[in-house]
């Protein structure tokens, strides 16, 4: 048997293909898993022949691995990776390499990071898009942590990764948890993406009564277009398929409850603390939440009605011109797919700026390309768009000339099947959702102004005034005229929380 410098340590779907791909690609690995049973059955089964070695105990799991070990750890995130790395390490040596390629948190990526800093060992937080069948033939691969750790696996993981035109689905992403960052990101955009595309198969349905087989066709249709990508393929196969034992199609026989394993709403939460909007993403994470409130919801259909007139709705299926309603559609997803798409870069260029992971966002679009869930035709126009040099790369994805162009001639059609699902009381929150982030970004004025001087009125926030320079704030209930401005928002100024009452303002800046 050959030596080997690779371990693998969880044999759940994603830890069995991605250590057949590594082996299939010339590096022989040692496999381990808690259960022993499941380890014996993998090399009597899929692993045989192949250059995988398996071993019982941890002990000797790490023994027959070559220094510097390698060992990627595939578990459920957050204690279960932890407890490996527990039981892993006092059996590891300077120089070797832990790699976490399971979804975790990346706050606790960083924390681990730290913990290995000065021990000799490195670590790295590596995430893993493709699902199993990316694991097994090609993923898009995100690691992040020490460089010269990356070095240590790179040979390897430029092979196993997916491949495109413009070379492997891998690239060094970043220090401590900018891996599991960009991944975490990446799993955000990919509930917009799901959510958008649910939206559309739902106007379809309600507002045209098209079966699933003709949805089938007609998403199938639009993956040879602009619209062409994984999720667009994959939507075509769930249609078109039919269930074996009633002859119906499945789709139609799935209960309507979409599950979560969080990191949707871990990109959520992390962008509301930088201060950066993702609203399709949001709604994308809302959505499946209330799509679990099932009984809820069937109660409340009896009780809580749609838009009539007349007693029937305003429009029903059969009422809306195919052809115009499924043209606009194409466009609409769209529009909706580049707008979140750009929340989803925004977030990123602001978070690399904050944590200091020195992101390249051209870089990101072109290992999205292959292998993992939001492969898509516009990642070209995306990779491209974020290549140019800095003076003239966008700000945000949005300002590129190609989108701008795209979503500016395609904003008709948007609002008319977002006005369509209004007329037929069909929810669409990511598709609107993207719309308003499109409208909100092209605004020069937003009525914050308002909000503003409704905060200043109850709590003594402050507000900038257009006409001249300085923070003030007016003592809105005596009298109209403003009472102080200052050069610092800080200087003189305690504002009162938006949750505290405020019995009368108070002079709190000086002129």
């Amino acid at each position: 048997m050959a030596e080997t410098n690779y371990g693998l340590a969880g044999l759940a779907v994603m830890g069995a293909n991605l250590a057949l791909n590594i082996a299939d690609h010339g590096f022989p690995i040692a496999v381990y898993n808690r259960t022993t049973a499941v380890t014996h059955e993998f090399l009597a089964g899929e692993a045989k022949d192949k250059p995988i070695t398996g071993a019982d105990t941890m002990q000797e799991f790490v023994a027959s691995i070559q220094r510097p070990r390698r060992i990627i750890i595939l578990v459920k995130a957050g204690p279960a990776v932890d407890a490996v790395i527990a039981e892993m390490r006092p059996f590891l040596e300077d120089g070797d390499v832990i790699i976490d390629g399971g979804n975790s948190f990346f706050q606790d990526t960083v924390r681990r990071d730290r913990e290995f800093e000065g021990s000799g060992l490195h670590f790295i937080g590596m995430g893993v898009s493709g699902g199993e069948e990316g694991a097994r033939i090609g993923p898009s691969l995100m690691p992040g942590g020490p460089r010269e750790a990356y070095e240590l696996i790179e040979p390897a993981m430029t092979k196993v990764a997916a491949q495109v035109n413009d070379g492997p689905c891998v690239t060094y992403i970043g220090p401590g948890g900018a891996g599991h960052y960009v991944k975490m990101v990446h799993n955000g955009i990919e509930y917009g993406d799901i959510q958008l595309i649910a939206e559309t198969y739902n106007i379809m349905k309600q507002a045209l009564g098209l079966s699933a087989p003709e949805m089938s066709e007609i998403f199938a249709r639009w993956n040879t277009g602009k619209l062409d990508s994984f999720l667009i393929e994959i939507t075509a196969t769930v249609l078109g398929y039919e269930d074996s034992e009633t002859g119906q199609s499945l789709v139609d026989l799935i209960v309507d409850e979409a599950e979560q394993k969080g990191t949707g709403r871990w990109t959520s939460q992390n962008a509301i603390e930088l201060g950066i909007p993702i609203p399709t993403i949001d709604a994308a994470v809302w959505s499946r939440g209330i799509s679990a409130l099932k009984q809820e919801r069937i109660v409340a259909s009896k009780v809580l009605h749609g838009p009539t007139r007349d007693g029937s709705a305003n429009g029903s299926a059969g009422s809306y011109d195919k052809d115009r309603l499924l043209s606009a559609l194409e466009n609409a997803l769209y529009a909706s797919k580049v707008s979140s798409y750009a929340q989803g870069m925004a977030l990123l260029r602001v978070a690399s700026d904050t944590y200091g992971f020195e992101l390249k966002l051209d870089e990101l679009a072109r290992i999205w390309k292959g292998g993992c869930i939001i492969r898509a035709k516009l990642l070209d126009t995306i990779q491209q768009a974020f290549k140019r040099d800095a003076s003239d790369r966008p700000l945000n994805l949005l300002l590129d000339p190609q989108f701008a162009d795209a979503i500016n001639a395609s904003q008709d059609d948007w609002r008319y099947v977002v006005r369509v699902a209004r007329e037929i009381g069909v929810p669409a929150p990511a598709m609107s959702a993207s719309l308003d982030y499109f409208d909100s970004y092209r605004s020069e004025q937003l009525p914050a102004n308002l909000v503003q001087g409704l905060r200043d009125l109850f709590g003594a926030h402050t507000y900038h005034r257009t006409d001249r320079e300085g923070v003030f704030h007016t003592q809105w209930e005596k009298r109209p005229e403003t009472v102080g401005a200052e050069t610092s928002e800080t200087e003189g100024t305690e504002a009162i929380g938006e949750d505290e009452a405020v019995d009368q303002p108070t002079e709190t800046s000086r002129a």
